[in-house]
């Protein structure tokens, strides 16, 4: 692996921890105004000071995020589906040149292992793969699950290690049980997906129950940014991921910050109305 692969994986994974705090926002991609994107770059600018990596598609990241911000990116290179349509049916959006041009830290893409269009999706890793290493650019697979298709430990250990032979050098995947399984039997680092919005007690449960069992860290959207206190959810999955938080303690941090945050907004609220 040359210098120029591990130093983007640096920005990816924290060396010091081992892990990441991913926030995702690429929703809109095939969702469209997602609820809590509707505005993009309002949603990402408060939450970026807490995130490791922010996980977003190209046309948002020009039109919404500042370039002066410090923070890497790994862009989504998949689309041309939307939720009308079958998601699996999925192409490569963005070439690497322009990917590079957007100095990101990692591309992403999603893998449908299962679908009727199964070889599509997993010759197309394998061609970003190819050219990614030729640039030394890291690629994070998604494990997208079908509807058909059942969140066990056999099927994503299945889909993780596929991603993983292919290639990937991260893997995007849900929290199942015997999840050590699939960490064990898959040679790259795995990060969990959020999924769709849960109460905060139990994804602060998800992320530690991930991380303790060998997930290299969360690529969480929804169930940050869709929080009441979305600044005080990253800042407490930080804790967890990045500390080992156990969550009795961290739903108190949470519970904690979120107060913090309540009486803010109600100073600035006052303050604007004076």
């Amino acid at each position: 692996m040359d210098w120029g692969m591990r130093n983007r994986l640096s920005k990816i994974i924290r060396p010091e921890t081992g892990r990441t705090v991913m926030l995702a926002v690429d929703h809109g991609y095939f969702l469209g105004p997602t609820t809590g994107l509707e505005e993009p770059g309002k949603t990402v600018a408060p939450l970026l000071p807490y995130a490791d990596t922010l996980m977003l598609t190209r046309g948002v990241l020009r039109a919404c995020v500042d370039p002066r911000m410090n923070v890497p990116v790994v862009l989504r290179v998949s689309g041309g589906t939307s939720i009308l349509g079958n998601l699996a049916d999925e192409g490569t959006t963005v070439s690497m040149k322009d990917s590079l041009r957007l100095n990101v830290a990692g591309v992403a893409l999603s893998v449908f292992v299962g679908s009727q269009l199964e070889k599509q999706t997993l010759l197309a890793l394998a061609n970003i793969v190819n050219e990614a290493e030729e640039f030394g650019v890291p690629v994070l697979a998604v494990t997208a699950v079908g509807k058909d298709m059942v969140r066990d430990s056999r099927y994503l250990g299945l889909a993780c290690r596929i991603a993983a032979e292919l290639g990937a050098h991260v893997v995007k995947t849900y929290y199942c049980d015997d999840f050590e399984s699939v960490v064990k039997n898959c040679p790259v680092p795995i990060v969990i997906a959020g999924g769709k919005k849960i109460p905060e007690r139990e994804a602060i449960e998800l992320s530690y129950n991930a991380v303790s069992r060998g997930a290299a860290g969360v690529d969480m959207g929804r169930n940050i940014f869709q929080s009441e206190h979305p600044v005080s959810m990253i800042r407490t999955v930080r804790e967890v991921v990045h500390n080992n938080m156990k969550p009795d303690k961290a739903w108190d941090l949470f519970n904690a910050l979120a107060r913090e945050e309540g009486k803010k907004a109600h100073k600035k609220d006052k303050t604007a109305v004076a």
